[in-house]
């Protein structure tokens, strides 16, 4: 007898409903909607406009709703660190800002005045970033705050408008840097730092909770009314991990592409150390009770700025075209170290790419394709300087790197491949939504295990794996790695 179960999965540009049906064995995925998240420009202010991002996830719900289905259960997972605060009455308090809403810088220098930065790593694991809840909340009125009954993540804001129960799922908790991995309690040192008041943080629920059923008013006008809320993994990375074709034993990482690239894997116990620490590693957790131990480091952003700076220049070029430029490009003729801090702002970045290959005597790459095959080049090798540190502080050592988001760019997957001298194996491309629907089986006692749920993944959804083939990438690796540390 099949079971259904839907998964929302609200991403920072795009959102979607899916519907994942687990029958003997076999886990299959439908997409029932998707639809844009666009920002708000607000004069100098960014914002999300959460009210139609909550309404095109009830619409979804009420598509699925058509279905006439007996659906098990909903859940919600989406990107982390921002967050929406709710009144006593459940109403919204607006706006609900972006994580790259100015006001963010000013609310770093505020906290790091109070807390310094070696501190908050002790206290939290996490290495500090500006779209971070803390920090984010150092820019905060304290009017709001006060006028605040709870302040929740998207995802399990979403789960709360839903249920009505408001929780903390804990893959969530750690991004916000107020949550202390060690205790696995929030921070009171932080709360009190900032003087966020105890009662805006809602209490701490681990992955796979019942929160309750759907609210009588939202299961009558989606006809879902025999469908109970789960918070499942609420994080998209921690809920992406759980649906992963891992095998039991398997030693692996795991690779994010975006504008940001994350490297990681789970371990058992977190590790707050200097070496971790100087690194900048970050604790997070995951499903289970695991800990994601993880870098991030500057991605695709240096590319989709080169894109950017020539669209300004009339000079706009095709994806598919820029990248057949890039590989039909000599390689390693130029590299960059993608640490740089020149390379982590807005501006002309062909000409900033173009400075460093001069200050390290290195030939200009002056036309797109060399220009972005440098950038592919480094990034990759950049994944595989941050593969040896994982491997270093973590005294583990990684057979297959796993990839999520494989479909950002094919060319920087196969660099990578070669680059990190690993299997690279690209993981479905829903593994978030896999994920989660995974998580509310589990949760429901429809499936018994993780590893009996990552079998099934195995035997419902294909995989491609990247084998490296090329071996002048040691040559290139060495040169990066002589590059002046910044």
């Amino acid at each position: 007898m099949s079971k259904f179960y839907v998964a929302c999965d609200l991403g920072a540009k795009s959102g979607r409903v899916m519907l994942g049906t687990l029958n003997q064995g076999s886990l299959t995925l439908s997409e029932v909607r998707r639809f844009q998240n666009l920002p708000i420009k607000e004069k100098d202010s960014l914002q999300w406009n959460i009210p139609q991002l909550y309404q095109e996830t009830l619409d979804g719900l009420r598509a699925v709703g058509t279905y006439e289905e007996a659906v098990e259960s909903v859940s919600c997972d989406s990107w982390a660190a921002d967050y929406l605060l709710f009144e006593a009455d459940n109403s919204l308090i607006t706006p609900a800002y972006h994580f790259r809403d100015p006001r963010t810088k000013e609310g770093m220098q505020k906290v790091l005045s109070l807390v310094p930065r070696e501190v908050l790593y002790q206290e939290t694991g996490v290495c500090p970033l500006p779209s971070h809840t803390l920090f984010q909340l150092g820019a905060e009125r304290s009017r709001r705050l006060h006028r605040a009954s709870h302040l929740l993540p998207v995802a399990d804001a979403f789960n709360y408008l839903l249920a009505g129960v408001p929780r903390f799922e804990r893959s969530m908790a750690s991004p916000t840097q107020l949550y202390n991995p060690i205790t696995q309690t929030w921070s009171n040192r932080l709360l009190d730092a900032l003087q966020v008041p105890p009662k805006l943080m809602p209490p701490l629920v681990p992955a796979g909770t019942e929160l309750g059923a759907l609210r009588p008013e939202i299961a009558k006008t989606t006809g879902l009314e025999d469908a109970r809320v789960v918070a499942s993994c609420s994080h998209e990375t921690a809920a992406a991990l759980v649906g992963l074709p891992l095998r039991q034993g398997e030693n692996w990482a795991y690779l994010r592409l975006g504008s940001r690239v994350s490297l990681g894997t789970e371990i058992a116990h977190p590790i707050i150390t200097d070496a971790s620490r100087e690194g900048s590693f970050t604790n997070e957790a995951g499903y289970g009770g695991s800990i994601r131990f993880s870098k991030q480091t500057v991605g695709l952003w240096i590319l989709e700025e080169c894109r950017r700076y020539w669209k300004e220049k009339d000079r706009e070029i095709d994806d598919t075209l820029l990248t057949h430029l890039a590989g039909s490009a000599p390689p390693f003729d130029s590299l960059i170290n993608p640490a740089d801090p020149r390379f982590h702002t807005p501006g002309d970045m062909p000409l900033k790419i173009q400075a460093f290959c001069r200050e390290t005597n290195q030939p200009l790459p002056r036309k797109p394709g060399p220009i972005i095959r440098c950038v592919l080049e480094s990034l990759a090798l950049q994944c595989r300087k941050t593969l040896q540190e994982l491997e270093d502080i973590t005294g583990r050592q990684v057979a297959r790197l796993y990839l999520l988001n494989g479909s950002a760019n094919a060319l920087l997957n196969h660099f990578t491949a070669n680059a990190v001298r690993r299997p690279l194996v690209v993981a479905p491309p829903d593994s978030a939504a896999i994920g989660n629907v995974i998580v509310q089986a589990l949760a429901l006692g429809h499936l018994e295990s993780l590893e009996q749920a990552r079998e099934i993944v195995r035997n419902s959804f294909k995989t491609e794996t990247l084998l490296p083939y090329a071996t002048s990438w040691d040559t290139a690796y060495d040169r990066l790695t002589h590059f002046s540390p910044v």
